[in-house]
């Protein structure tokens, strides 16, 4: 990936984190909705953009389905914000990475309690 992509990237993400903490004023967001990461195509016309939310499975669907409504003004305001000859299409993607690490994180903690477990037991 170039640097310039890379830049804009990053530069998007930010924008569309400042503008769901100051300009979305949607209850439907309230809870913890994180932007994780941009992904750009090479000829700036999509991006697809990674979302965490705490909260149920629900709750997750609705935040999504509120971004994905809201995206037409996020365009609108990046366009405003950013200096780019083209604005992407926003397609906002749930981000499983951070549940994928936990599970990961649960399964070791599993491993180290089984494998400590025996020991003890066998009286060492």
């Amino acid at each position: 990936m170039s640097r310039r992509l890379e830049r804009v990237n990053s530069l998007v993400r930010q924008e569309i984190s400042d503008l769901l903490q100051r300009e979305v004023k949607d209850p439907r967001l309230g809870g913890l909705v994180t932007i994780t990461e941009v992904s750009t195509s090479r000829d700036l016309r999509h991006a697809k953009v990674l979302v965490s939310v705490i909260g149920s499975d629900s709750e997750q669907k609705e935040v999504l389905a509120t971004l994905t409504t809201a995206s037409g003004f996020m365009r609108r305001e990046l366009s405003r914000r950013l200096r780019l000859r083209r604005i992407p299409e926003l397609v906002f993607e749930y981000d499983e990475s951070i549940d994928r690490g936990a599970h990961v994180l649960q399964l070791i903690s599993q491993v180290v309690t089984d494998e400590s477990s025996p020991s003890q037991a066998s009286g060492r």
